[in-house]
């Protein structure tokens, strides 16, 4: 029975090609899309599932409350770790995780110096590896890093640092000019969809820092993991933590700490937090992903649906002789979704042709490695499958119903109506529907673009243009050649101006301090620390609006203060400033306020400007910003990178440019308005191919129609008018109800940014304009050529 009805529908599908054709290609194109967004969402979800103990495996996070906001931190104070292994009784295992990183030196037998590398590493507490299950190649993992000045490597460090990682074990590596490391153990690498990329693993217990015993200093780069007891819930540590807030934190701040539990699962979307590879991808850009691979699918089935009841007429001869020749129901409803069946899977086998082409382009696009290999990963296969019963079920079912439904009687006379059974109303619905959602995005893309032109373009308050942050060494004996370094760089053709600095205005690295103002308590709110030298406001082209910039003298302790700092302390005029002293971080001495900058945006354009306090701090300085004539650029960098070498041979030349910074911070909204761009001609292609085949058919329906009108006078305008209004009404009735859904999306998007464009009518206009500009070639096209056939042609049988 199954080859007679698949006979049948190879016989149909032949049969009416050109609706054949468009059918595939709208659901080939459509499924391609899924197929493509379900497989980046699968490598999306994968991040840090692939250890045994996962769902027992949970980050400690900080949190402060203020009066004027909140603030959320990856990072923990230091003693945390220790603290929470001897006061939580319902955790198995407790680390900390110190991300660290400098020079690593490899010497021959000989004692020269053989490989020379900058690399990230990380300081790890044995019990790291108690919840983390890596695969060990050497060594044991219970027992590498107990001892200080020990580390572990990644397979492909060892290989890196000795040609064969079977030969590291024993070895020895020169850290930071001073530290000598044994290798004691080698790890197998691990894969790209990690959030803690650990490729050198240092033993904790030789880690040095003055803030070591401090609960009021918090960093980023100070992560702590806790692996659950077997049967204990994350809500049942709710009361152990609240009396270990009470005992650990006892001094008067600014806010109010806590802590939260974060689940492993949630490391690589929670945007509130950072994580060690700097891979974020947020639940709503998925969520949002999701709704557009919806809304193509959507798309393509109501142009099967659309097409199959406007072809139900031609086919009601065909239905009504199988019917008075036996055929029941159910049999024929069989037999259509058995065509449908047959379609979709001509159509997954295009677009699998057409995802594995597509794949480079979305791995460039994402920067991932995403593999569209179903040995690896069954699941693709398993959702294909889906996919095609879905797809065969949602878009064959209806007109399999209606078909079948068909009086034998009124078919065999060829006097069915589509209108007779409901199917003529329910296509125009699909065709509202179908623009809608072309029109939702349209919008949708237009506004993204807009956003992005408008942070692209808005002043920052300062000038990051041919700007170059190269790193410096932070070490005493480094900063004694600071001023060497900087003169020699200013005397440099093409240099503008240069500062050392401990980070550039804008930056994702900020620390947040409290402070006092003229001797009174701490204020109840915390300020952004910048440390720079006189040079930093020439640099980077930041105006005063009263005083003056640092004085010459290294010794002299003074501070510049922000617009917004100066309004938050009820200041109403920058002059009533200077002077005045400020106690920062905890301490017990004032200094004075020399100068007042203009507002400057501190970090990426979805936040406010925060208070901002610049001091002058040689020792936390880590970068010298060197301004460029722009046309010079080359050149200068080509020639700093020597002196920096000259003066620092010791070390590792490293540098980026202001601009490109400023860049990465937008790079999630590059890549939605680069996905809603495509996924938007996609949904038009889909809708108006889908259109072209829908007036194809109306047309042919009509012919005897036209051609009678054309005999008692019509002109040919006339008949492209006839047909085109009914289309033109629908795509009208789309844009009204596509308006309020697309601005309840584009405004909830856009409230992400504390700097945003405000919404206006031009985007929705101009997608109406786009959408019945396309309708009215695709229709007109095809009612032009209809309307000028030989009226003879069509009355002749008559």
């Amino acid at each position: 029975m199954f080859r007679l009805n698949l006979k049948i529908a190879l016989r149909n599908l032949w049969k009416n090609k050109s609706y054949t054709f468009i059918n595939i290609a709208g659901l080939s194109i459509g499924m391609a899309s899924c197929i493509l967004i379900f497989i980046f969402i699968r490598y999306q979800l994968s991040f840090d599932q692939q250890f045994v103990n996962k769902d027992r495996i949970y980050r400690v996070v900080s949190y402060w409350k203020y009066a004027v906001g909140e603030e959320f931190q990856g990072g923990v104070p230091r003693p945390l770790a220790p603290a929470m292994r001897n006061d939580f009784g319902m955790l198995e295992e407790v680390a900390t995780l110190q991300r660290s990183g400098g020079i690593f030196k490899i010497k021959d037998a000989s004692g020269n110096i053989r490989l020379k590398t900058a690399e990230e590493a990380f300081y790890v507490e044995p019990s790291f590896f108690k919840i983390f299950d890596y695969s060990w190649l050497q060594g044991n993992p219970q027992k590498a890093l107990n001892e200080p000045n020990t580390v572990a490597l990644s397979k492909e460090m060892a290989t890196k640092f000795f040609g064969d990682w079977q030969k590291a074990v024993g070895q020895s590596i020169e850290y930071r000019n001073k530290t000598m490391l044994k290798v004691t153990g080698v790890f197998d690498d691990m894969p790209e969809n990690m959030s803690n990329p650990i490729k050198i693993a240092i033993a904790y217990a030789g880690y040095e820092n003055k803030y070591i015993k401090s609960w009021g200093a918090v960093s980023s780069g100070t992560q702590c993991f806790i692996l659950l007891k077997k049967g204990v819930n994350v809500a049942d540590l709710e009361a152990p933590k609240n009396a270990f807030l009470k005992k650990y934190y006892v001094e008067k701040t600014a806010g109010k700490e806590d802590h939260f539990f974060q689940p492993l699962s949630e490391l690589h979307q929670d945007e509130r937090y950072s994580n060690f590879s700097h891979k974020i991808t947020s639940k709503n850009e998925l969520t949002g992903l999701t709704v557009i691979g919806v809304f193509l699918l959507l798309t393509a089935c109501i142009n099967f649906v659309n097409l199959a009841t406007a072809q139900a007429i031609s086919r009601s001869k065909e239905i009504g002789v199988r019917k008075v020749m036996g055929s029941r129901r159910k049999q024929l409803i069989v037999q259509f979704l058995t065509e449908t069946i047959t379609i979709t899977v001509f159509a997954l086998l295009i677009a699998c042709a057409l995802t594995e082409a597509a794949l480079p382009g979305m791995n460039g696009l994402f920067r991932e490695k995403i593999s569209f290999s179903l040995l690896e990963h069954p699941v693709i296969f398993v959702f294909m499958i889906s996919l095609v019963l879905f797809v065969g079920f949602v878009a064959g079912f209806y007109p399999a119903m209606v078909m079948s439904g068909f009086d034998p009687i009124l078919a065999i006379k060829n006097k069915v109506s589509i209108g007779n059974t409901g199917g003529g109303m329910l296509r125009k619905i699909l065709v509202v529907l179908q623009f809608a959602i072309t029109i939702i995005l349209i919008t949708g893309t237009l506004v993204i673009l807009k956003q992005m032109k408008y942070l692209r373009e808005k002043p920052l308050g300062f000038n990051p243009s041919a700007i170059a942050l190269v790193d410096v060494p932070s070490d005493s004996l480094s900063q004694l050649k600071y001023k060497m370094l900087k003169s020699r760089i200013l005397s440099e053709p093409g240099v503008i101006a240069a500062s050392l600095c401990g980070e550039a205005p804008s930056s994702m690295d900020i620390n947040m301090r409290n402070f006092a103002f003229q001797g009174a308590k701490d204020a109840d709110f915390e300020v952004s620390n910048k440390s720079a030298d006189r040079d930093y406001f020439r640099t980077f082209d930041l105006k005063l609006v009263a005083g003056k910039v640092f004085s010459k003298t290294d010794s002299l302790k003074e501070y510049i203060i922000n617009e917004t700092l100066l309004r938050r302390m009820n200041m109403q005029r920058p002059e009533d400033a200077i002077g005045k002293l400020l106690r920062l971080g905890g301490s017990d001495i004032g200094y004075p306020i020399v100068g007042v900058v203009k507002d400057f945006n501190n970090t990426t354009l979805k936040e406010a400007i925060v208070p901002i306090i610049i001091d002058k701090n040689k020792a936390v300085s880590t970068t010298i910003a060197v301004k460029m004539d722009s046309k010079s650029i080359i050149n200068v960098m080509r020639n700093v990178e020597a002196i920096w070498n000259s003066v620092y041979p010791e070390h590792v030349y490293g540098s980026t440019f202001m601009e490109d910074n400023i860049s990465k911070y937008y790079e999630s909204e590059k890549v939605m308005g680069t996905l809603f761009k495509v996924f938007a001609a996609v949904i038009i292609f889909i809708s108006f191919i889908g259109l072209f085949g829908l007036i194809s058919f109306v047309a042919t329906q009509r012919t005897k129609e036209m051609a009678i009108r054309k005999v008692l006078g019509a002109s040919t305008m006339d008949l492209v008018n006839m047909l085109n209004s009914s289309f033109m009404i629908m795509v009208l009735l789309a844009n009204l109800v596509a308006w309020p859904v697309a601005y309840i999306f584009i405004d909830k998007w856009l409230s992400r940014y504390a700097y945003r464009i405000e919404l206006s009518i031009w985007p929705f206009a101009i997608a109406m304009l786009i959408s019945l500009g396309i309708t009215l070639v695709t229709v007109s096209f095809r009612s032009f050529r209809a309307a000028t056939t030989n009226p003879v042609n069509a009355l002749k049988d008559e």
